[in-house]
């Protein structure tokens, strides 16, 4: 089987193809023009069950591409909680970092999937607070880019159940707090006060 064939079938969801290229040997650490290994070619397009074979064979959750993407990073940003599971069972690296500095949980937080946070926050060794190059925690990131709605106060109210820490700034020292104050997210604001954010 050629090295090609089984981006094809990660791209294409081909689960004998997967078998058969395992079973011959193939690199499931090999690269596409675009620096993806065929685990991350099935996460792009969400082929959880060629994803798991990979996985089982031994391939990287932690490889990234020329955007930074991994596997367990894109899946996280993309709301793929099968996948962020599957990834974390297999020993998912949390100083692994997208382009933005970011960890899983900041995209997450952005775009309100909550399965994939709750999965996140479930490990306790996943770093709640961590900082990307903008500057921002998942916090800071759920109110700042989120809609204050129903879905970004559920993201709140989880990252203050797991410990988040409230009072961390953005790069110009204004907190989460202070962010949905001026963006008039009434019950954000509430749920930050209450938890004693400053």
């Amino acid at each position: 089987m050629s090295g090609t064939a089984i981006f094809t079938a990660a791209a294409t969801n081909d689960t004998n193809a997967i078998k058969a290229a395992i079973a011959s040997g193939a690199s499931l650490e090999t690269k596409d023009d675009q620096g993806r290994t065929p685990l991350l070619v099935a996460t792009y397009k969400h082929h959880t069950a060629s994803a798991a074979l990979l996985v089982a064979a031994g391939a990287d959750v932690n490889a990234q591409d020329r955007l930074l993407n991994s596997p367990f990073l894109y899946a996280g940003a993309e709301g793929y909680a099968d996948m962020v599971k599957l990834y974390m069972n297999a020993g998912a690296d949390y100083k692994v970092y997208n382009r933005y500095g970011g960890s899983a949980l900041i995209p997450a937080c952005e775009r309100a999937h909550i399965e994939v946070i709750a999965l996140l926050l479930s490990d306790k060794n996943f770093p709640i607070d961590h900082i990307n190059r903008l500057g921002w925690t998942g916090l800071l990131e759920a109110v700042i880019l989120g809609s204050g709605g129903a879905e970004h106060q559920q993201v709140v109210k989880m990252l203050i159940a797991a410990g988040a820490n409230l009072n961390i700034g953005d790069k110009d020292g204004v907190t989460a707090l202070q962010h949905a104050k001026s963006r008039r997210y009434k019950a954000i604001v509430q749920m930050l006060e209450q938890a004693g954010a400053k």
